[in-house]
């Protein structure tokens, strides 16, 4: 962005529009970008000169100094002296009080007694003094990631940001939705999406709206546009701007605003950190359900809703297993009450979804979300997996009965050894809900169904003083893993020697 004082708009017919840089602006871009080179080596204060005779010269001094602040950006100064000016000075200082400065001849002898004191000469003592100061300073590198078609093109997405600043709402479409919300959603804005006529726009209230952190929130505001420029083919851009008390309309378009071919801004790649903290401690718990982020919106009335993530039912991790059961869960981070209650708006209007929303504490809403039949998850600072988890339980008990009440009586599984594990996972269920269920055709042994068959060839080939590892080996061959439970059934108990290993001893 530019600072405020350098915006150029025209508010012509009530409106708000930026006065872009046009490519015949681009020759004094390009001398910008040549007085800064030609004054490598040179003050600051001489650097300025040149660019005030710029000034003079253009028809607009602000285009100039809107140039010249994108090039100073990549401009590197140093403090270039004979000896540490503060130093310097402290000296010089000291020895003026000593000397009673009055005329030229005291200034020089105070001077005289500074270096003395400092083991260097007066001419070097005089030169440090105000070294450091911005004016003094020295232009030591200049490498700008921009030609004069470049920068222009720069000037203008800086522009554009720029007048954004004052924005109370915006409303965006793009030839590519997904990504513009995903972008939203990114970089922490508060947003809703509204069905039109013609399709569905993105409407991001805007830094002027807020009632705290207006400049934290308008810089990630600002990455919007670039972010919306640099992706999206055909877009447009309508915001209301307060132009000083006054409503003001401004419209752009992918005519206006373009990125130049340098490196973009790093983006986050969650909404907020909170998400980011989140979405890792619930991954690395394995649970029955899996995460999902930026799932398909959701129709509330007339306007979208896009949940942070959905929580799919996966017994035993196969997300392909069990019923096709889906719960979205919203974090409400960043708000002011009018976008709280556009929130709480949309839920009310969501229809057959299950919802839950993990709520700040100090937005003092979870009632009003549990009254919309959504399950609020109140947090402080961070959302507890464990009171998520909890919520989940819930709808988990409720699946695992539905799934139970769907088995039929008895189970003939078709392999010989099956453990209840994968028998629920053939059937789509929890493990808890095939334990109860009758398997006529087999034994269990342990957390393992085994055919009686399997078992008598076992008890032919396992006898009384055979290594324990030569036993687990024979159990293995048959799919047994779980050795103590099957030992025990075929009589057998293990006599240990120490570390070594066991033996196999029938049971007293």
């Amino acid at each position: 962005m530019l600072t405020k004082d350098l915006l150029r708009v025209s508010r012509a017919g009530g409106g708000y529009q930026p006065q872009f840089a046009s490519a015949d602006d681009e020759r004094l871009a390009a001398r910008v970008i040549g007085i800064y080179q030609g004054h490598v080596g040179e003050p600051r204060e001489s650097l300025d000169a040149a660019l005030t005779d710029l000034e003079r010269e253009a028809d607009d001094f602000k285009l100039v100094r809107g140039f010249a602040k994108l090039v100073d950006r990549e401009a590197t100064f140093e403090t270039r002296a004979p000896l540490p000016p503060e130093r310097a000075r402290k000296t010089a200082f000291e020895a003026a009080e000593a000397v009673g400065v009055v005329t030229d001849g005291d200034r020089t002898a105070a001077l005289e007694r500074a270096a003395d004191r400092l083991g260097s000469d007066p001419a070097a003592v005089e030169a440090s003094l105000y070294a450091d100061r911005e004016k003094r300073q020295v232009l030591a590198s200049v490498e700008p990631r921009w030609d004069p078609e470049q920068l222009r093109r720069q000037y203008n997405l800086s522009l554009a940001q720029t007048a954004l600043f004052d924005a109370t709402e915006v409303r965006v479409r793009s030839d590519d939705p997904t990504t513009l919300v995903s972008a939203v959603k990114r970089l922490r804005l508060m947003y809703e999406v509204r069905r039109t006529g013609d399709g569905r726009a993105v409407v991001v209230t805007g830094p002027d709206a807020l009632f705290r952190s207006t400049r934290r929130y308008g810089t990630r505001f600002a990455r919007l546009l670039r972010s919306v420029a640099a992706n999206a083919g055909e877009w447009r851009l309508a915001a209301t701007v307060d132009d000083r008390g006054t409503d003001r309309e401004m419209v752009l378009t992918d005519a206006d605003v373009s990125v130049p071919g340098v490196e973009p801004v790093t983006e986050v790649t969650f909404d907020s950190g909170v998400e980011a903290d989140f979405a890792a401690r619930f991954d690395a718990l394995d649970l029955d359900w899996a995460l999902t982020r930026e799932p398909e919106p959701l129709a509330a009335g007339e306007g979208v809703v896009v949940p942070d993530f959905a929580f799919d039912y996966a017994p035993g991790g196969d997300p392909d297993a069990g019923p096709d059961y889906r719960i979205f869960f919203e974090i409400m981070g960043f708000w002011t009450p009018e976008y709280v209650e556009k929130k709480l708006s949309r839920l009310a209007d969501l229809e057959d979804v299950e919802m839950l929303v993990a709520v700040d504490e100090s937005l003092g809403v979870g009632e009003a979300i549990e009254a919309r039949d959504h399950r609020a998850v109140p947090y402080s600072g961070t959302v507890r997996v464990k009171d998520v988890r909890d919520a989940l339980r819930r709808y988990e008990e409720r699946l695992e009965a539905e799934s139970a009440a769907a088995l039929p009586g008895e189970l003939v599984p078709e392999a010989n050894v099956v453990t209840l594990d994968e028998l629920a996972g053939d059937r789509g269920v929890s493990e808890s809900a095939v334990e109860d269920v009758a398997v006529p055709e087999h034994e269990r042994i342990g957390r393992t169904l085994v055919r009686p068959a399997v078992l008598d060839d076992l008890a032919g080939e396992i006898e009384s003083g055979m290594s324990l590892s030569a036993a687990e080996d024979r159990l293995e061959e048959k799919g047994i893993s779980d050795s103590g439970a099957a030992l025990s059934r075929l009589g057998y108990e293990v006599e240990w020697d120490g570390l070594s290993g066991g033996t196999l001893r029938e049971k007293q």
